[in-house]
């Protein structure tokens, strides 16, 4: 019988977590923190979707940036802190469930600072910021638990409280001063920097953190799923606005293509072996994970896109867009997307395949064509099917030949892995 003291979620010391540690499953509490996240990626998808259908286009495309890197980076500190600290302890569990509380205080602010971007002089981001504030009061608890208890690393800890408090105060400072959009914008660098900087100078100059090199790359696939959701969501929204009249030919095209965009980039992303190239080089870590920021929003956008060729296969009369810059909303966010993982992949393997070349020609084919076929006045329906195809070039490539290219750069992983121990 196992002793009950063990069952309960008592207070433990947080020193660390084995960065080898064998079978490192994300947690329970990590997927219920994930969802709300689920919330904050649909409401910008949302905003932009309406932003562009009323030709809003560029206060759409700033305000959407703007707030995946929010919702991207309040994940990101998060999750990096988890891998090397979770305690899953009572104390640890409740702090978790505040800042859950501020991600959706965040995502209710999303709605105002984008209507503010086309139609105020100063940006309304006051919402967003006290959500980031809720976010923040609980992660630098959570940073000084680790201070005191793994006293090893206490100088990394204190860097990582540093910047968090001193980009804070800014994000706080610009939410009171009323300044002109743009002139926010350009003063919104410098917490900004402060931001991505704080993490580098932690794990570089200071020792860093235990993080688990499987355990991240799990975590980050999780996330790239629910992303992805925004796809299918889109494309529901697309099957809904067409199918009033019952199941046809034409609902069952749509919901092919909304649904191959959708799987075909899931295939491409995780054809990469993530786990093993940070298990191998953890010094590329910063690479790898800021890496994510681009691929996560054009990820977003995708599902954005859809929402808007929804708007236009409902009533093109109830938006502003024309069928070929509908068809533009879905193509952009999509080859953004499969152009950033082809760099992605090479900055993080070190490596460039002559073959990716290839493919990446054949994709803009199939990323041009539906904008080309839009503009000679063919249905979008038939526009999305051809779209549909182009993570699929990628997919096809992998398959028949790009594994190849995989095994060559985990080999050289793992032999420049042994080289290194070797000489330590």
């Amino acid at each position: 019988m196992p002793d009950p003291v063990s069952l309960r979620h008592r207070t433990l010391p947080m020193r660390g977590r084995d960065p080898h540690e064998r079978h490192r499953p994300a947690t329970t509490l990590e997927l219920l923190f994930d969802l709300t996240f689920v919330v904050a990626f649909g409401t910008a998808a949302n905003e932009l979707a309406h932003n562009l259908v009323e030709d809003h286009v560029t206060a759409g495309i700033v305000g959407f940036a703007f707030a995946t890197f929010g919702i991207s980076w309040a994940w990101i500190n998060f999750t990096w802190f988890a891998s090397a600290y979770d305690t899953d302890d009572w104390l640890y569990r409740l702090t978790t469930m505040v800042q859950m509380v501020g991600v959706l205080v965040f995502a209710l602010g999303l709605p105002a600072m984008f209507k503010s971007i086309h139609s105020g002089d100063t940006l309304d981001n006051d919402v967003m910021v006290w959500g980031y504030v809720v976010m923040r009061v609980a992660m630098l608890f959570q940073w000084w638990r680790a201070t005191r208890q793994d006293t090893g690393r206490r100088r990394a800890h204190q860097i990582y409280m540093g910047s968090i408090i001193a980009s804070q105060v800014l994000w706080c400072v610009l939410a009171i001063v009323d300044l002109p959009v743009t002139t926010t914008f350009i003063v919104m660098c410098l917490p900004l920097l402060i931001e991505l900087g704080g993490p580098i100078a932690a794990e570089r100059r200071y020792g860093g953190t235990p993080w688990h090199a499987h355990h991240i790359a799990e975590r980050y696939g999780l996330m790239v799923i629910i992303a992805l959701g925004e796809g299918l969501i889109g494309t529901m929204a697309t099957l809904t606005a067409l199918s009033a009249d019952g199941l046809n030919f034409d609902v069952a095209m749509l919901a092919a293509a909304g649904t191959a965009v959708t799987f075909g980039m899931w295939w491409t992303y995780f054809s990469i072996p993530h786990g093993e190239i940070l298990h191998a080089r953890r010094d590329r870590s910063f690479g790898w994970g800021y890496g994510h920021l681009p691929l996560l929003g054009a990820i977003v956008a995708v599902g954005a896109g859809l929402h808007a060729a929804a708007y236009f296969l409902e009533d093109p009369h109830h938006t502003s867009l024309s069928l070929v810059q509908t068809v533009l909303t879905v193509a952009i966010p999509l080859g953004a997307y499969l152009i950033a993982l082809y760099a992605f992949y090479a900055v993080v393997s070190r490596s460039l395949d002559p073959f990716h070349l290839l493919l990446v020609a054949g994709t803009v084919i199939f990323l041009v064509a539906p904008v080309v076929m839009a503009a000679s006045d063919v249905d979008m329906i038939w526009c999305l099917l051809v779209l549909s195809l182009a993570p699929w070039m990628t997919v096809v490539g992998y398959e028949l030949h790009g594994y190849r290219h995989n095994a060559e750069v985990l080999e050289r992983l793992e032999t420049d892995r042994g080289t290194r121990s070797a000489s330590n």
